[in-house]
C-alpha cells in the first residue's frame, strides 16, 4: 500500500511546500511557557501577545528566519548570594516560533505591562487574470 502525500495529490499541483510548513509547525516545540494569545484585529492585521513578567527588552529578540517568528527570552544572570524562600515567578530562557504565512510581515512589537505585543501584517496582493494563448506546432 503507497502512502500518498499532501504534496503528492494531483490536484494539489506545486504545494509539496506546504505539506513541509506543516511538518515543522508540528516538529516546533510548545511547551506552555510563556503563555500567549493570537488575536485577529481586522481581515489582514493579527497581534500576538506573550506573558513575559521580569523580562526587560533588552532581554528579548525577535527575528524572522525562513517566514518563521522566533521570540527568544534570556534573563541576565543574578547576582549570587540571594536566597530565596520560596520562588515562583520563573526566569527560565524561552523560545517560542510561529511560522508565518507567505505575504505576513512583523509591523512591529512593543512592551507594555509586561507583556510584548508583535504585531503582524498580511499583505493581499491583486487578483489577477492571466490568459494563455495557445500556439501551433
Amino acid at each position: 500500500m503507497t502512502k500518498l502525500t499532501f504534496g503528492a495529490h494531483p490536484f494539489l499541483l506545486g504545494f509539496d511546500q506546504l505539506e513541509r510548513l506543516v511538518e515543522r509547525t508540528a516538529k516546533s516545540g510548545n511547551e506552555g511557557y510563556p503563555p500567549f494569545n493570537i488575536e485577529q484585529s481586522s481581515e489582514n492585521t493579527f497581534r500576538i501577545t506573550l506573558a513575559v513578567a521580569g523580562f526587560r527588552e533588552e532581554d528579548l529578540a525577535i527575528t524572522v528566519e525562513d517566514r518563521q517568528l522566533v521570540i527568544r527570552g534570556r534573563q541576565a544572570e543574578e547576582p549570587e548570594g540571594r536566597i530565596y524562600l520560596h520562588r515562583g515567578i520563573a526566569a527560565r530562557a524561552f523560545q517560542r516560533s510561529f511560522v508565518l504565512a507567505e505575504g505576513v510581515d512583523v509591523a512591529g512589537a512593543q512592551m507594555e505591562n509586561g507583556l510584548l505585543h508583535v504585531d503582524l501584517n498580511r499583505s493581499v496582493p491583486d487578483p489577477v487574470v492571466q490568459t494563455i494563448r495557445i500556439s501551433r506546432k
